[in-house]
């Protein structure tokens, strides 16, 4: 990778997503390798909703079509993917649980708000753990405080994230993405002098976010 040009003007980001969507867990290598580059970087995560309230347990049609869909993640990004899914029958893919635990933990533990989302790809996509189920994210929730010695705790995440205000908060959320007219995840926009702009709709490797952000104007 070149050396990159840092941005003449001061950035932030926005961040558009769903911890539950194939296409974003692939994204979080180069989305890791600029956030590197340029550690001072702001990010604002906004939770999706990619298929947040679905009701119905995956049946065979959607399993091969996930299955086609994460060889190309993996084969494009290099990501491991379990497939442990694929052999459940009950499984229902409602990504709302997922989102919501992560606007959880933004509003209450703000620093470790895209940590907490990277361990929920971690755990569903690499190790194939159950994350529509609140003891699963709070498990994890447990695993990310743990390391950072947050004060707020399992027992507090598993009472806030059960909350109304919470699943308001995530309503606001999905509201959000789609007033930006954000249909795709994920979306990466670069903020400048209050202006967004595009950095990607979709994956996109480092070299080119960091080209991209190079030449914002």
């Amino acid at each position: 990778m070149s050396t990159p040009t840092p941005p003449a003007r001061p950035v932030s980001l926005i961040y558009i997503g769903d911890p539950m969507c194939s296409w974003c867990y692939g994204f979080g290598l180069p989305l890791a390798q600029l956030l590197d580059r340029f550690p001072a970087l702001q990010v604002q995560l906004v939770l999706g909703g990619l298929r947040a309230y679905n009701t119905q347990v995956m049946d065979e049609v959607l399993k091969a079509k996930l299955r086609s869909a994460w060889a190309s993640v993996a084969e494009r990004s290099g990501q491991p993917f379990s497939q442990a899914l694929f052999a459940r029958t009950d499984f229902i893919y409602d990504t709302e649980p997922a989102c919501r635990a992560v606007v959880t933990v933004r509003e209450h533990a703000p620093h470790l708000a895209l940590a907490m989302y990277h361990a929920i790809q971690q755990a569903f996509y690499a190790d194939g753990r159950d994350t529509t189920q609140a003891a699963v994210l709070g498990e994890i929730w447990n695993e990310v405080h743990g390391r950072s010695k947050q004060a707020w705790s399992h027992i507090d995440f598993v009472r806030d994230f059960d909350s109304e205000v919470m699943r308001q908060r995530t309503r606001d959320d999905f509201a959000q993405a789609q007033r930006w007219g954000v249909r795709g995840f994920p979306t990466l926009l670069a903020v400048v002098d209050g202006q967004a702009q595009l950095l990607t709709n979709g994956y996109a490797g480092a070299e080119v976010l960091l080209q991209r952000l190079a030449a914002l104007h």
